[in-house]
C-alpha cells in the first residue's frame, strides 16, 4: 500500500529532523535518487522545516528584519514544495503510462501527488500533538484537549490513507485518470508579479 508506505517515510524524516530540531540542519537523505522513498523523504523533509519556520515567525518578539529574512526562506521552501509535489505526479504519470483509460473513467480533484502532501502535513500535525498531548509540564486539562485532538488526527489518518490507496487502484485500473496541471504561481514571477515587473522598469 503506497500510503503505508509513504507514511513511514515521512515518520522516518519528521524523527530524523527532531535529532536536531534546526531550521539549517541540511537534508540527509538516507534513499537512493533513483527510489520513490528519496522523494517521499524530501518532500516530508521540505515541509518539517518550513513547519518551524511558521512557528519561529510568529514570535510576537521577532526582530522586523528577522522576520522579512524568514517571509523570503518561506516563499522559497513554498515553491521548493509545489516542485516536489510534481516531481511525485511525474513518478505517477509514469508509472501509469501504460494503463488502457477506461471510456467513463473519471477525473480526480487532486492528484495523487497532492493528496500525499496532505498527508505528510498531517504526519507532522499528529507529531506535534502527541507531543502536546503528553507534555508534562502541561496542565491536564491541556493534555486531555490535545488527546481529543489527536484520536481526530489518527481517524483522518486512517481516512485519508484509504482515499489515497482507492484513487492509486483506480488509475492503476483505468477507472480514474490522471491530469496534472503545472503551477502557475505568480508571485515569485518577475514576468507577472507586476511588483517586481514595474521595479524592472
Amino acid at each position: 500500500m503506497f500510503s503505508k508506505l509513504a507514511y513511514s517515510v515521512f515518520e522516518e524524516s519528521i524523527k530524523d529532523y527532531h535529532q536536531f530540531d534546526n531550521v539549517d540542519q541540511l537534508i540527509n537523505n538516507p534513499y537512493p535518487k533513483d527510489k520513490f522513498e528519496h522523494l517521499l523523504y524530501h518532500k516530508n523533509w521540505i515541509d518539517t522545516v518550513q513547519w518551524h519556520f511558521e512557528d519561529i515567525i510568529r514570535d510576537p518578539n521577532i526582530d522586523p528584519g528577522a522576520a522579512l529574512t524568514l517571509k523570503r526562506r518561506i516563499d522559497a521552501s513554498n515553491q521548493e514544495r509545489t516542485d516536489m509535489v510534481e516531481y511525485i505526479d511525474s513518478y505517477f504519470l509514469q508509472k501509469y503510462s501504460t494503463v488502457k483509460v477506461k471510456d467513463n473513467a473519471k477525473i480526480n480533484s487532486e492528484s495523487p501527488a497532492w493528496a500525499f502532501d496532505r498527508l505528510s502535513i498531517l504526519a507532522l500535525k499528529i507529531f506535534h500533538m502527541q507531543e502536546e498531548a503528553t507534555r508534562v509540564e502541561a496542565s491536564q486539562d491541556h493534555r486531555d484537549k490535545c488527546q481529543v485532538k489527536l484520536n481526530i488526527l489518527l481517524e483522518q489518518r486512517t481516512d485519508l490513507s484509504t482515499a489515497i490507496d482507492d484513487l492509486l487502484s483506480d488509475i492503476e485500473h483505468g477507472d480514474k485518470f490522471m491530469k496534472v496541471y503545472k503551477q502557475m504561481k505568480m508571485y515569485n514571477d518577475d514576468e507577472l508579479n507586476p511588483v517586481l515587473y514595474q521595479n524592472k522598469k
